[in-house]
This record gives C-alpha cells, sequence and structure tokens, in this order.
C-alpha cells in the first residue's frame, strides 16, 4: 500500500486523556491504531490491482465458455444426423 491514511492521533491522545486514560496508555493506543490502519486498510491501488484480476478472470472464463458452447453445438449437431 502506497497512501497513507488520515488519522488525527493527536487528537485522539487528547481525548483519551480527557476520558481518563494516562498518556501514555494513549500514546499507545494511538499507535497501534494508526499501525492496524497502514495494514489493514485497502487503498484505491490495492483495489485497481484486483479489479484488474477480476476482468482477467473474466476474460478466461468467457473463452472457456464460448469454447464449450461451440462444442455442445458440435455435440448437438452430430447427434442429430445420428438420428
Amino acid at each position: 500500500m502506497t497512501e497513507a491514511i488520515a488519522f488525527d492521533s493527536h487528537r485522539f491522545v487528547k481525548r483519551l486523556t480527557e476520558c481518563g486514560f494516562t498518556e501514555q496508555q494513549a500514546e499507545t493506543l494511538a499507535e497501534e491504531h494508526v499501525d492496524l490502519l497502514n495494514s489493514n486498510l485497502a487503498t484505491k491501488a490495492d483495489i485497481a490491482a484486483v479489479n484488474a484480476s477480476i476482468e482477467a478472470v473474466k476474460a478466461d472464463l468467457l473463452k472457456w465458455m464460448f469454447g464449450a458452447l461451440i462444442a455442445q453445438g458440435g455435440q448437438v449437431v452430430a447427434l442429430v444426423k445420428l438420428l
């Protein structure tokens, strides 16, 4: 992931300390939140890569379906000739 996620850690720490957390607890929690956000959220680049993969699979699937359709058509023609 190349894009940064906007997270106001100062505001987060300030609100936690106002609610009774110690400053050390609040800062540690804020650092963990930043790490989680940066490692687990998908960016636009991640989504574009997944979309490209989906398009590639879609193209392969259409090729196989078209081939199977032609094969089925050939089998139907062969069966009709046998009757």
